[in-house]
Formats: C-alpha cells, sequence, structure tokens
C-alpha cells in the first residue's frame, strides 16, 4: 500500500470525530498563529491539513489567504464537504511533500502531521527542502511532533520523536527557535498524546 492510499483509507474507514488526531477547536495552533501575525492577509498553509478544523477557524476569524496541502484527496474532499461554499476561498494542495515543488511562498508554515512521520533521513531532507522553498526570510514556521514521551507509533506507522532542540537541529541553521511549547492531546479513544510544538523564523 502507498502512502497517499494508507491515508485515504484511514479517513475513508473512520468518522472524522474517531480519528486519533481529531480537534474539534485547535486552540493551541490558533493560539501561536495569532501571536505570531496580526496581518490576516498574509499566506498561511496548513501542512498536513486533510480533514482537520484548523482551516475552518482561520477562515472564520477573518484569515484570506489560506491553503491547505495533504497526501489524501479522500480527507481533503472531506474537508471541502464540511465547509460548503467557503471552501472556494481555500487554495487545495493534493501532494506527497516529499515531491512538492511549491510555486510561491507563505509567510506561516503550520504542520501538526506530516514531518513526525517522515522517519527516512531522505525524506526529512526532502521536506525540509520544500519547506524553504515555501517560505523566505521573516516567515514564521509552526512544527508540532510528538515528544520525546509521546507515542512510537500512530495510525499504524513508525514515528520520530523529537524536541524543540532536536527539530530545530534538524532544520539546520536557517532556522531560528523563538519558543516551544509542550501539548497534551487527548484522542477520542481517550489516550493522552504527549506533543512538542515549536515556532521558527526563518533567517
Amino acid at each position: 500500500m502507498s502512502v497517499s492510499e494508507h491515508w485515504d483509507n484511514a479517513y475513508a474507514s473512520k468518522g472524522e470525530a474517531e480519528l486519533s488526531w481529531f480537534q474539534e477547536f485547535p486552540e493551541h495552533s490558533l493560539a501561536l498563529i495569532r501571536k505570531h501575525t496580526a496581518d490576516k492577509t498574509v499566506g498561511i498553509i496548513d501542512v498536513g491539513g486533510g480533514a482537520a478544523r484548523l482551516v475552518d477557524h482561520l477562515l472564520e476569524i477573518g484569515y484570506s489567504d489560506v491553503s491547505v496541502l495533504d497526501i489524501s484527496r479522500v480527507g481533503m474532499d472531506q474537508a471541502k464537504d464540511r465547509l460548503g461554499q467557503a471552501a472556494d476561498r481555500v487554495n487545495w494542495i493534493v501532494v506527497d511533500i516529499t515531491q512538492w515543488r511549491p510555486n510561491r511562498t507563505w509567510m506561516i508554515w503550520h504542520d501538526r502531521a506530516v514531518f513526525h512521520f517522515l522517519v527516512d533521513p531522505t525524506d526529512q531532507e526532502l521536506y525540509i527542502e520544500a519547506l524553504s522553498a515555501a517560505t523566505r526570510v521573516g516567515a514564521t514556521i509552526i512544527i508540532a511532533t510528538f515528544a520525546l514521551d509521546g507515542p512510537d507509533k500512530c495510525s499504524g506507522l513508525p514515528v520520530q520523536r523529537y524536541s524543540a532542540k532536536t527539530l530545530g537541529m534538524q532544520l539546520g541553521v536557517g532556522f531560528r527557535l523563538l519558543e516551544q511549547a509542550k501539548e497534551t492531546h487527548l484522542t477520542p479513544g481517550g489516550v493522552q498524546q504527549h506533543f512538542s510544538s515549536a515556532v521558527f523564523e526563518r533567517v
């Protein structure tokens, strides 16, 4: 099974609110985005957004240049169906990020779903290349990964766990750490998952 088929199957086999990563209100992500930009016209991209509800709330509070990138067309179609006509206000990008060549840049990069699933060093390097091409100096990079004491598998796949420090070392010298935080996510099944969030500036 390919990676895209794996995630298509994950979305198709369960209701949205049954998925382990489901958040009705992504409070932590929204707080970080709002803290680091007062300009609601800046480009924001949610990497691995799938059917997640961050896009709903970004549109609701007035952000006008919102993109969602995901490898799963099924997940993205679920988000489009939920949003209805508002989906036309979003730039939807269905692609494997390790194969992506962005044709523009964004000032806010948000990822709570992708990087920790990339356990192969080559895929990690390709992600960082895409991130670098899709942002410019001064951009804000928000990445949440499973923390060092978080799960070592999710959705049947192995993950790479990080602290803010080890994530910064992985990204390299072009990214300056601005802040870090811990988040405990409670899955719909009642399981606690520890996340590490880090905010970087492109330099």
